[in-house]
């Protein structure tokens, strides 16, 4: 009789607790908890996620040309140059002058982005646990701080090969040495490699920062567990 008291006592008291429990609501799923090693590995993740869509953006046939917030217009210091040559009649010239431009950059970023990708691996563990409590560009801009002068000089080769390949110095060279004929005018000598690089190298950056940005800020942009993790916004950083 005592035992089967006792058996009664233990489930009234087990029942009663467990109703207590229920009704205190306590959380279920714990924060994430990140180490320095997995923010470093996030991070360097979204980079890349974010290189490789932006290279497929802008490395596709018109992804510059066919693009207006990204399209590399007439050199500047030059336009009075195009302005001359269009009045003069040799306005397709300059048309077919600035679509090849833009096809070379194309074809430059999607043999360059490798180069780009490599200078990832340069963040420290401690360099990114600073940068994922920065703003929504916070990676972007360290890159482009660090790793802009390298990229250009290992940049510009390639798209000097890319620009000779679609014949865009030919057509700079024909506009540049028609124009500084014109008496009077001061003659135009800009490095078109170097003018185009740096378009393209921006407008690599332009599209990561925004790429950066919807990892932070949109979950379905997550492609993986890591950057799942890592921009989890409920995350402690251990």
């Amino acid at each position: 009789m005592k035992t089967k008291v006792l058996m009664f006592v233990v489930v009234l008291v087990l029942s009663t607790s467990c109703d207590t429990l229920s009704k205190m609501n306590l959380p279920t799923n714990l924060p994430t908890v990140l180490t320095e090693s997995e923010i470093a590995n996030g991070l360097k993740e979204a980079l890349k996620v974010g290189t490789n869509n932006s290279v497929g953006f802008l490395g596709k046939a018109n992804g510059f040309l066919g693009n207006p917030a990204y399209m590399i217009p007439f050199p500047q210091e030059a336009i009075r140059a195009k302005e001359k040559l269009e009045q003069l009649g040799m306005g397709k010239l300059v048309d077919d002058f600035i679509a090849t431009m833009n096809h070379g950059a194309e074809n430059a970023v999607s043999k360059a982005a490798p180069i780009f990708v490599n200078a990832i691996t340069s963040m420290t563990i401690q360099e990114a646990a600073k940068i994922l409590k920065g703003g929504d560009n916070a990676a972007t801009e360290y890159f482009k701080t660090k790793t802009t002068a390298s990229l250009t000089a290992l940049f510009k080769p390639e798209i000097k090969n890319a620009l000779d390949a679609v014949n865009a110095t030919k057509y700079w060279t024909d506009i540049t040495t028609t124009y500084n004929k014109i008496p009077l005018v001061t003659k135009i000598e800009t490095d078109l490699a170097q003018y185009v690089t740096e378009k393209a190298v921006a407008a690599l950056f332009t599209q990561i920062a925004a790429e950066e940005k919807k990892i932070r800020t949109d979950p379905a942009a997550r492609v993986n567990d890591i950057l799942k993790k890592v921009f989890d916004p409920n995350a402690i950083v251990q």
